[in-house]
This record gives structure tokens, sequence and C-alpha cells, in this order.
């Protein structure tokens, strides 16, 4: 596992290194310059990425977000006071894991496994959901087109589907491709005036 370790000083960043000592297989990072952070971080290639914040200012808060929001990565952050604000905004950013004054070698283990599997989790819901929308879309090309057939040859319902559904096994493609594929000639034929 690869492990970036964000933080301006490096006393902390060694308690965190520490920490993830029992780790089997860890190669770690530590990053402690703000520019090129993300870049920086890019170039390691983590698989997880802890920052240690300890008392950061607003405008330092909001900065680190912004590169949570940017990795895509599992992050776990670390900081000595919270508001819910703070809270609120880390969660929109992305945060697996915002640890308010627990900072300690002992837990350094656990809130990486945390972290980890709550960004597994909420990949997979993002996941879901995208694959929800996306057959959700499809349907709804499937009923325009449907609705196409029955106006424009006079079909019922069941027939409009036998025919899309005839079509895409003759050319071994699947329906919400026909359909789209219908929609998209209608327009251009000038049927969407």
């Amino acid at each position: 596992m690869r492990i970036a370790i964000v933080d301006e000083s490096a006393a902390r960043a060694a308690i965190i290194q520490e920490g993830l000592a029992d780790v089997d297989d860890c190669e770690t990072v530590v990053i402690t310059d703000r520019k090129g952070l993300i870049a920086a971080i890019a170039a390691f290639g983590p698989d997880i990425v802890l920052m240690d914040l300890g008392n950061p200012s607003r405008d330092v808060l909001e900065e680190y977000f912004v590169v949570s929001r940017a990795l895509a990565k599992p992050i776990a952050m670390f900081v000595d006071e919270s508001d819910e604000e703070s809270i609120a905004a880390s969660v929109d950013a992305g945060v697996s894991a915002y640890v308010v004054d627990g900072f300690a070698k002992n837990r350094i283990k656990p809130l990486l496994d945390l972290a980890v599997r709550r960004f597994n989790a909420f990949s997979r819901l993002e996941s879901d959901l995208a694959e929800a929308r996306g057959q959700l879309a499809e349907r709804a090309n499937i009923d325009k087109a449907k609705r196409l057939l029955m106006n424009s040859r006079g079909l019922s319902e069941p027939e409009a589907y036998k025919e899309l559904r005839s079509q895409a096994m003759r050319s071994s493609k699947r329906i919400a491709d026909v359909a789209e594929a219908l929609l998209m000639a209608e327009e251009l034929l000038g049927g969407g005036r």
C-alpha cells in the first residue's frame, strides 16, 4: 500500500509514519510543502492520503478540500479543532475520515482502514447511482422511440416495442441503442421541429 502523508510539520509526520510501522508492505512519502501539492501527490500515486493539518485557518482548510476533490482517493484528515461548517465542507469535498482531536500513533491504522472502507463504499454508491441514471435515460429514450413509432406508423405500444426489439435483433444491437438511433434520425430528418 502506498500512503502519502501530507503535513507541514516533519515531527507530526514522523508520528504518522510510526503509526504505520505495523502495516505490512507499506510505502510512504511525506509531503511538507503546500506548493504543487496535487502534483506531488499524483507523482507518488498513493492508495490513500493522510493529512495532518493541526489547527488550520479557513483558507488552508479550503485549499486542502480542493486537493481532496481533485484526488479521487481515500483521504483521512486530522485536525485539532473543528466546527460544523468545516465538517460539512470535508464531507462535500470527499474526505473519507475527518478526525478531530484524535491524533495518536495507535489510532493511525484503524483510521486508515476506516478511510479506505468509507471511500470504497461511497465509490460503489456513486457507481450504482450513475448506472441507475443511465438505465433511466435509456428507458426514457425507448419510451420516446415507441411513441414516435406509434404516432408515425399507427402502431400500438406493444407493436412499437416489438418493432424496436426486432430491429435490435436484426442489427445485433441493444434496444436502447436502436431507440437512440431512431430518435437521432427523426431529429436529423426534421421531425423534432
